[in-house]
């Protein structure tokens, strides 16, 4: 799909330097990212919506209040948290879609992740003042916007159409996603339940400027942006081939199915991560560990298992034995959903004060993790793979776009969790996962018609 420039880059490690500048950069933005979303369900539940109605300035909490009650009626704070994350983790996915547009068509790759990197620090430092919370959460949404789409694009401009290194490439990038997710609950986490939301949220900011200096610094390593391609602004003026619409129409259909895997996995940050503060003991001979601590478990498998699956794969692929993309994504679908059988099991006659040993949280880290690992690096690498040359971008965004409708239902699931039996949450969610799976599998043999042998 993509070609490398004439002049080859300098690699480190059997990859161009510019993948790990991309590492960093994206390690430090999700820092960011991680370590505001460990705090932000707490926070909201524990100070900011009852400050807002109290009296506090909170500057149009009343106003979206009003608008999401109208809608879903009377909202206690647990449901009403629930909806805010919801949206706001949503639109973070929603706006990648137009960042990649502006991308692909006026501002190139470059120019829009420092866009973003600026927009999203400027929202971090804000998130420091409560009045202005939701302003802060604007300026992230639309900095994540122009920043996520393009850094995951240019992983894939290093490499040539059929470089077999572009699916490892993924698998180092997607690691330091995880760096990032794994440090921001023990910093972030830690400073804003112990010293105070604010610090917290300060230490996010101050993580995104590191990922921005990274950026800007390692730039004579990327790739040239696709817009200066004269081979790809000569075929922009071209239409779309069969094969190409083909392609297109495969990934909006591997998108629509995506989003019952987030509306599921973005539990962890929500109401999974209300039942590790509440229901759960984080004791360690004596010692109390916070509960955002949590938020560290899935990074920290995500790092030890990526390189053992990635080697995994490679054994599969000298023995034939590899599955395609889809079968994988499915994998990862089913793996998500018996995650939470073990909750289901342990959930059953849990008492609103009784406390489970976190080992239990552990082990349903551990498999959804693996399904993760099975479906979210490997659908980038495909959206590089499939996406024709000149909207490459703007397809990164529709995958992420994706991303935010399952973010959104993660929102509204999760206004069930005070409403059900826990038990029966929990089953809610695997019966989500499972199904999800049967349903990617049921449409592979056209889907794989569609996409083609680049799976």
């Amino acid at each position: 799909m993509t070609e490398r420039a004439e002049k080859p880059y300098k690699e480190f490690l059997g990859h161009p330097v510019g993948l790990y500048i991309l590492f960093f950069s994206e390690m430090w933005e999700r820092f960011s990212y991680y370590g505001m979303r460990a705090l932000l369900v707490l926070y909201m539940t524990s100070y900011l919506i009852h400050h807002a109605e109290t009296g506090g300035n909170v500057l149009g909490f009343a106003a979206l209040k009003t608008a999401l009650e109208g809608v879903f009626g009377p909202l206690a704070t647990q449901p009403l948290a629930s909806q805010i994350y919801g949206l706001y983790t949503g639109f973070v996915y929603f706006t990648p879609f137009f960042g990649g547009i502006l991308a692909d068509r006026l501002l190139g790759q470059r120019k829009t992740v420092v866009v973003g990197g600026v927009l999203m620090a400027i929202g971090h430092f804000m998130m420091a003042f409560e009045q202005w919370f939701f302003i802060a959460l604007l300026f992230l949404i639309l900095g994540n916007g122009c920043f996520k789409p393009n850094v995951s694009t240019q992983v894939g401009l290093l490499y040539r159409e059929g470089d077999p290194r572009r699916d490892g490439a993924f698998t180092i990038f997607y690691m330091g996603i995880n760096v990032g997710a794994l440090l921001s609950p023990l910093v972030c986490g830690t400073l804003g339940q112990r010293y105070g939301w604010h610090y917290g949220f300060t230490a996010a900011g101050v993580g995104m400027v590191l990922g921005l200096i990274v950026y800007v610094w390692g730039q004579k390593y990327l790739a040239q942006d696709n817009l200066n391609k004269p081979e790809v602004v000569k075929s922009s003026k071209e239409p779309l081939t069969r094969q190409e619409w083909q392609a297109i129409a495969g990934l909006i259909v591997l998108c629509a199915l995506n989003i019952v895997f987030w509306a599921v996995y973005e539990q962890q940050g929500n109401t999974i991560q209300l039942f590790a503060d509440q229901n759960t003991d984080w004791t360690v001979f004596g010692w109390q560990m916070p509960s955002t601590w949590f938020q560290a478990v899935n990074p920290v498998f995500i790092i030890a298992f990526a390189p053992l699956l990635d080697m995994f794969w490679a054994r599969q692929a000298k023995q034939g034995r590899e599955p395609d993309s889809i079968v994988k994504m499915s994998i990862g679908c089913v793996l998500l959903g018996v995650s939470f059988i073990p909750l289901m099991y342990i959930a059953h006659g849990l008492g609103p004060t009784d406390k489970i040993s976190f080992l239990w949280l552990v082990g349903c880290t551990i498999l959804y993790t693996l399904g993760e690992l099975y479906l979210s690096p490997i659908g980038l690498s495909l959206v590089t793979k499939v996406a024709p040359p000149r909207l490459v971008s703007m397809l990164m965004g529709l995958w992420f776009l994706s991303i935010f409708f399952g973010n959104y239902m993660a929102g509204y699931i999760g206004t069930y969790y005070e409403r059900m039996p826990k038990q029966a949450f929990f089953l809610l969610l695997v019966a989500l996962g499972v199904g999800a799976s049967a349903a990617i599998f049921a449409v592979r043999k056209p889907l794989k018609n569609a996409i083609g042998h680049k799976l």
